[in-house]
């Protein structure tokens, strides 16, 4: 069928897309898609399909593509026709804009110069994948992609020990390995977590277990596909001596005593003075 041409105001319109499922497009997406005066997408040829199965024509419209490498180049030009009083709806490649997702300098520019901005909601893997996971949802933290390093990650991770909530990583399948085996290590091994895989295409896959469990089923295993990772809220800390004085031990083994200390001081919720010192003391033996 052919989607019916709507008339919208102008100004500038976020457009969350199927994650997988083509027929996960909201209507309201379909009449913005319809009725805009200029489209862009992270991906067109996503768009263009996605337009196509709804029968949606795209004309003699624009499609502009504003994707992390022309985003500079993009920018301006969508927001001249903004400036001019015409429609502009911009779409992910999959899932709601923002998040993970290029549009960011697209939105605070068109804010910042006082032009009209809305969105039209929609699907996102972070909040089907909390839905599905099975794991508390009454409070969430999504951090996005972690850092590809080993010691960086590491890191990062330790800044979440005592966050109480659900934690939502992105990840990409050749790193999933080593994230969920940095996570069990960090986070500790008996964390309950789930990797959620393809959410709502063919080979939907929930796989669930303590990161342990998972890091050593996707260790030598490489999953395809578009992947989100859910850690469930740590249940305490440990903070005995033996406990620490390990965790310090194989700080220090990759890092300085005040970074090591640092990151320790996170994971046990101890000051950041008594796990320095602690280090210093342990680190003459280094």
């Amino acid at each position: 069928m052919n989607w019916q041409t709507r008339e919208i105001a102008p100004g500038l319109y976020l457009v969350a897309t199927p994650l997988g499922n083509a027929r996960d497009i909201t209507l309201r997406a379909l009449d913005l898609l319809a009725g805009a005066d200029v489209l862009a997408a992270e991906d067109t040829r996503s768009l263009r399909r996605l337009m196509e199965i709804h029968g949606v024509a795209l004309g003699d419209r624009p499609l502009v593509a504003y994707h992390d490498h022309n985003g500079d180049r993009a920018r301006p030009r969508l927001l001249a026709a903004l400036e001019a009083g015409q429609s502009v709806v911009y779409a992910s490649e999959a899932g709601t804009p923002l998040i993970s997702d290029p549009g960011f300098d697209l939105m605070r520019a068109a804010l910042q110069a006082g032009l009209p901005c809305t969105t039209a909601p929609g699907p996102t893997a972070v909040v089907a994948a909390l839905t599905l996971s099975g794991l508390p949802s009454d409070r969430f933290l999504f951090a996005g992609f972690l850092p590809n390093t080993s010691s960086k990650r590491k890191s990062a991770l330790a800044e979440f020990t005592g966050v109480p909530a659900t934690l939502i990583f992105y990840e990409s399948p050749k790193r999933l390995g080593a994230m969920l085996r940095d996570a069990a290590e960090v986070l500790g091994p008996d964390r309950e977590a789930v990797v959620c895989r393809e959410l709502t295409k063919k080979f939907e896959e929930r796989c669930a277990g303590t990161l342990q469990d998972l890091s050593t089923k996707y260790a030598d295993e490489t999953p395809k596909g578009e992947i989100v990772v859910l850690i469930d809220r740590g249940a305490g800390v440990v903070t005995d001596q033996g406990t620490l004085d390990e965790a310090l031990q194989e700080a220090l083994a990759r890092m300085s005593v005040k970074d090591a200390a640092t990151e320790v001081s996170r994971i046990f919720g101890i000051s950041r003075r008594e796990a320095y010192q602690r280090a210093m003391a342990l680190g003459k033996n280094y």
